[in-house]
């Protein structure tokens, strides 16, 4: 009798064994043990990032209702002080991102072709576009400090004659490309991050969803920007 129960133990632990193996096979290392498979994943991720994304949208949303209304208070400011931003820098910065946005879709692609290295240079094109616009907002930064106009009560320029507080328009344009600007270095870094898993083979055909919802975060951060460039410079 206790042999039976012993036999019937060891059947039970081998049973067991067998189908952890099984379970770490059907697992890629990629996989987090808490989905029941690739896909489930996948989704998951996605739905993750797009709650994320509503948030963000809900953040610039407030930020875009600020501006409508002080626009509404203040219209002949927002007219005047509008012509010290460069509107072909913006315009260069709009056609940048626009590019990076097709160039971190197409690795995307790539990786769902299992192209691993078209993927990753794609994913370093898509970092240098992000520098490029960082670069051209440095040059607009530098050129309004060198002027003196700063945001809020360190505004100094006395280049808008008869205009009043024209520090209202510069607090907001400070504000909102200022937190873009600070989106597009976060991006960069999850890129950068991207950038090294892609040398390393980390991503195909299989296995490709940090990127997808990088793509995902970084086309609304060309989408808000698609919107405060002609906001902010080509007011009429």
């Amino acid at each position: 009798m206790h042999e039976g129960w012993a036999g019937k133990q060891m059947h039970e632990t081998e049973t067991t064994t067998m189908a952890n193996h099984s379970t770490a096979a059907e697992h890629p290392k990629w996989m987090q043990h808490h989905f029941s498979d690739p896909i489930q994943q996948r989704e998951s991720v996605k739905f993750g990032m797009w709650i994320f994304l509503i948030t963000e949208i809900l953040f610039f949303g407030g930020l875009f209702c600020a501006y409508a209304i002080y626009r509404a208070w203040h219209p002949e400011v927002f007219l005047a002080a509008h012509h010290a931003l460069d509107w072909k820098m913006g315009a260069l910065n709009t056609i940048v991102l626009i590019v990076s946005s097709l160039t971190i879709a197409l690795s995307i692609r790539s990786f769902q072709l299992d192209r691993k290295k078209e993927g990753m240079w794609l994913l370093v094109a898509t970092f240098l576009l992000a520098g490029v616009f960082m670069v051209v907002k440095y040059f607009e930064y530098t050129h309004k400090f060198h002027l003196g106009i700063f945001p809020g009560e360190f505004y100094n320029y006395g280049g808008f004659a008869g205009v009043n507080n024209p520090h209202i328009f510069f607090s907001i344009y400070f504000v909102m490309t200022g937190l873009h600007g600070l989106h597009v270095l976060i991006g960069m870094g999850v890129i950068a991050w991207l950038v090294i898993r892609a040398a390393r083979g980390a991503f195909g055909a299989e296995y490709y969803n940090p990127v997808e919802v990088t793509g995902l975060y970084w086309h609304l951060v060309d989408l808000i920007w698609i919107f405060l460039f002609p906001l902010l410079y080509l007011i009429h």
